[in-house]
């Protein structure tokens, strides 16, 4: 396992950009990589993408010096120990609402004694063939991987200041669109209220001393976020292409 260059950044009040991609072609992370991004999170919930492709797509981040992330699908402990075995540096888990939930993430992410992961000789351990030991990798992947919970529900806001108080927590990502879903805007985050309630999540995940992250669809959108403290700013590949396609597209106008 390689040290968590995004975990490092965010532990020194630095913004962290990247993507949430559901593509399976591996290529797209490591453009994704060489175009400079922070971190590239692979989508295991609205995607094809499988287990068995997690480790190329891990491996091509590597090669660009990207940071691999991934939201899993669900929250199953063996799917994340295979997710990290490949060598995913943190875990974003969608639609958490309950502490049980919460602490179901932490166990399943972390070696013990903070967690219940099982240990084998895995890709992100380079196979226990490195030059670290069993003992000193778990106390390694421990520190170095993220635990990134998601605000998806108004469940969740209600239970929130348990939430907060959750060990082995790095953070949470507030997901505006699924949020407004569940407060009743089905045609998305737009609403006042939905804005309300965002500002006062980002108000009190602050307070608690932890990491606030949410989607943003511009790089104004992304330096406004920052400098309101939300340090994890992501957009999807489909947002950048699509913003990237229509500035060109300027040209033939």
């Amino acid at each position: 396992m390689k040290p968590n260059i995004v975990k490092t950044r965010l532990k020194n009040n630095l913004p962290v950009l990247g993507v949430l991609s559901n593509t399976t072609d591996p290529t797209v992370a490591e453009l994704c990589g060489f175009s400079g991004l922070d971190f590239y999170m692979i989508d295991g919930e609205h995607s094809p993408v499988t287990t068995a492709q997690v480790q190329d797509i891990v491996r091509a981040c590597e090669t660009s010096g990207i940071t691999p992330l991934a939201r899993a699908r669900s929250n199953d402990a063996k799917l994340i120990g295979q997710y990290l075995d490949a060598g995913v540096q943190g875990i974003m888990m969608p639609g958490v609402r309950t502490v049980a939930e919460l602490e179901a993430l932490v166990k399943a992410v972390k070696y013990p004694p903070l967690g219940s992961r099982g240990v084998a000789p895995v890709r992100a351990a380079d196979y226990l063939l490195g030059d670290m030991n069993q003992g000193e990798f778990v106390q390694f992947s421990n520190e170095q991987t993220l635990v990134l919970p998601q605000i998806e529900d108004r469940e969740a806001i209600n239970n929130l200041d348990d939430l907060l108080a959750v060990e082995g927590v790095d953070g949470f990502v507030i997901g505006p669109r699924d949020l407004a879903m569940s407060m009743g805007y089905y045609d998305g985050p737009g609403h006042d209220e939905v804005k309300r309630t965002i500002g006062s999540v980002v108000d009190r995940i602050r307070k608690a001393g932890l990491i606030v992250g949410t989607t943003a669809a511009t790089g104004d959108q992304a330096k406004a976020l920052v400098d309101r403290g939300v340090l994890f700013c992501l957009n999807s590949f489909a947002g950048l292409l699509k913003s990237a396609t229509s500035e060109f597209m300027k040209g033939r106008q």
